[in-house]
Formats: C-alpha cells, structure tokens, sequence
C-alpha cells in the first residue's frame, strides 16, 4: 500500500506482534487506559471476538511481513440497537508513527467497516492525544463529546474524547432489513 509496508486482513497468528505493539503504548503513552499490557493470550482472544462476529482487524506489514501496526472496528457497544455502530481503534509500533500507516490503516478500515454494515464508526480518544484527534478530523470525523478527566494515569487526569463519522449511507436510510 505505502512505502515500505502492506495492508491485509490480521490472522489470529497476529495476536503476539500486536500484543507486543499495545503494550508499548500501555507502558509509555495515554492512548489507553490500561495499566497493564494485555498478555499475548488474552489479546488473541480479543482478536478472535472481534473477527468471530465479522468485524474488520487490520495489519499493516513492513516487508519482512512484521505487525508494524494495526486498527480494528468493533461493535460500540454490546446491546443490539447499537449493531449499525462501531469503535475503532489503531495503534502503530512506536518508531514507525509519523509515516502515514495510521491513516492508510483507518482509510482501509471504513471501507470494511462499510462492507460490514457499520452505519457510524466513533473514535474514542483516551488522553485526548493530539495525533489521533489529528489523524480522525483528517479522515471525515467531527468532535462529538469529551469527558473530562475520567481517567488517571501517569500522574495526571486524562480526558476522553469523542470523535464520529457516518459510514456509506450513515442515517439516511434505514438498514436494507429493517422495514421503512
């Protein structure tokens, strides 16, 4: 796809590259609220919620064919009236950000979001951090909340932030099974 890596669908053969890539992010940044890395264990079993109910998991790939990043879109939440919408979420290996492969994951990823049926897709910004709100307003997301500091980590109140785009049709029209 871009310079010096490919984009493709993740495999639960993955799910150690992409713990490993979280974990940075967990250790050393705000981008998530965890505390504690997830194990290689418990991040292939989320891998396999996500991919067991259809949803799009991501990975982009240097060319050695090594996890350099990855994003996901997953049912906002679990009750069925929200089914037409979905979380994303992107995370790139730490010395790799700043190329382009957040934005080229993200594009990918709202076209497969679509082709899932995903009619919303929200950003749910822990940290507030200002290169993910950069990276979604570039890609056709708006601010659509924030809620202040909710989170503590690192010895400082972190706020989430909110950010939302519609997806194909968005609410214009009702889903194809639904009656008008």
């Amino acid at each position: 796809m871009g310079d010096g890596y490919r984009i493709e669908s993740a495999t639960p053969a993955d799910a150690s590259a992409v713990a490993a890539i979280y974990a940075h992010h967990v250790n050393h940044g705000t981008a998530s609220f965890e505390i504690e890395p997830p194990s290689d264990t418990e991040m292939a079993g989320r891998m396999a919620k996500v991919l067991d109910a259809g949803a799009p998991w991501l990975v982009a790939r240097d060319p050695s064919g090594e996890v350099i990043g990855y994003a996901y879109a997953s049912q906002f939440r679990d009750r069925p009236a929200y089914r037409y919408a979905c979380e994303n979420s992107i995370y790139i290996q730490h010395d790799r950000r700043g190329e382009g492969i957040g934005r080229a994951l993200l594009a990918l990823l709202i076209v497969a979001a679509e082709r899932r049926g995903f009619r919303q897709m929200i950003a749910v910004i822990a940290g507030a951090e200002p290169a993910s709100v950069r990276l979604h307003a570039a890609c056709g997301f708006a601010e659509t909340g924030r809620m202040r500091s909710v989170g503590r980590k690192a010895g400082r109140w972190l706020d989430t932030l909110y950010m939302q785009r519609p997806l194909g049709h968005g609410d214009d029209t009702p889903p194809a099974e639904e009656p008008a």
